[in-house]
């Protein structure tokens, strides 16, 4: 494996927004920590990057999360109470959360300035290797028996050497609320017939302004000259400095960025419909709770006359 196409072994996970949306729960605990039936959003992220490879996972974290960081530590006193009562299925839960050979390390991200900044200030640890940028908000459950969608990711990145976009179609309307891609033909057909080079990216367009109606995901494979480039970028929307824009930088100087169209299904959790789809889909696949919850779901159903 050449200098130039090194493993994804490391994972960006910025997580120091402050979850206003969904104010007043996010008050006192990170939205990160928001449970989807009994795991908080950045258990499922962090479960995805694991299961791709990950082996480093590093936390961009505010002054208001220490919960993440409580979250991944060891718990001394709730598994000796738990092991004292013979709570064996719930001690495994406690214990769980990252298996064997998993580090993780915080960097505090002093200011609000943006995506972009958050990824920045992990540069000192990621060093000169590409790596992986995954935002908690968006939850994407793999489909039963296929890889989730940083593992296609990883697999196109491993075939084709390019960094890689994930994206999904979103409504024109929609435009203003992603970073938006125009793509030229497929790349590397026979690696994945869903991935395009990607020509252009700007941040947040008018609908009437957008090359197109491919948003980008909160999945990214990038370069580690995504660094320099964050580093020279100028404030964009909404005053940040935006991740957009240094990844615009590199696909100008003739970096290959491909745009993955992902397998799975995505819920944005970062706004409180998403986030009840997500429970909702989740619970009704929930081994304990989730032929109780159809069931429940169908009373209601039925009540409502419907």
């Amino acid at each position: 494996m050449s200098p130039t196409h090194l493993p994804i072994r490391k994972a960006v996970f910025p997580v120091a927004g402050l979850g206003s949306r969904f104010l007043p729960a996010t008050k006192a605990i990170a939205k990160e920590m928001l449970p989807v039936v009994d795991k908080p959003l950045i258990q499922y992220a962090v479960d995805e990057a694991v299961a791709a490879g990950i082996t480093e996972l590093i936390f961009v974290t505010g002054r208001t999360k220490r919960s993440i960081e409580d979250h991944f530590d060891t718990a001394y006193e709730l598994e000796t109470e738990l092991a004292a009562r013979g709570k064996a299925d719930l001690l495994a839960a406690a214990r769980d959360v990252l298996p064997p050979g998993i580090s993780c390390c915080y960097v505090r991200q002093p200011q609000a300035l943006g995506l972009g900044h958050a990824v920045l200030c992990a540069a000192n640890i990621v060093g000169d290797e590409p790596f992986a940028v995954l935002l908690a908000d968006d939850l994407i459950d793999a489909l039963p028996g296929q890889p989730n969608a940083l593992a296609q990711m990883v697999a196109h990145y491993n075939a084709s050497a390019a960094s890689v976009l994930a994206v999904h179609d979103v409504p024109r309307e929609h435009t203003k609320r992603y970073g938006i891609v125009s793509v030229g033909g497929s790349t590397h057909a026979s690696h994945s017939p869903e991935a395009h080079r990607i020509q252009a990216i700007v941040e947040k367009p008018k609908p009437e302004l957008a090359p197109s109606t491919l948003g980008v995901v909160g999945r990214y494979v990038l370069p580690a000259q995504i660094f320099d480039a964050l580093r020279t970028t100028p404030k964009g929307a909404g005053g940040e400095i935006q991740l957009t824009d240094g990844i615009a930088t590199l696909i100008a100087q003739g970096q290959p960025f491909d745009a993955l169209r992902f397998t799975g299904q995505h819920f944005d959790c970062g706004n409180k419909l998403g986030y009840l789809q997500a429970t909702m889909a989740l619970g009704l696949r929930h081994a304990e709770v989730g032929e109780a919850f159809a069931e429940h779901l169908a009373a209601v159903q039925k009540l409502q006359g419907k």
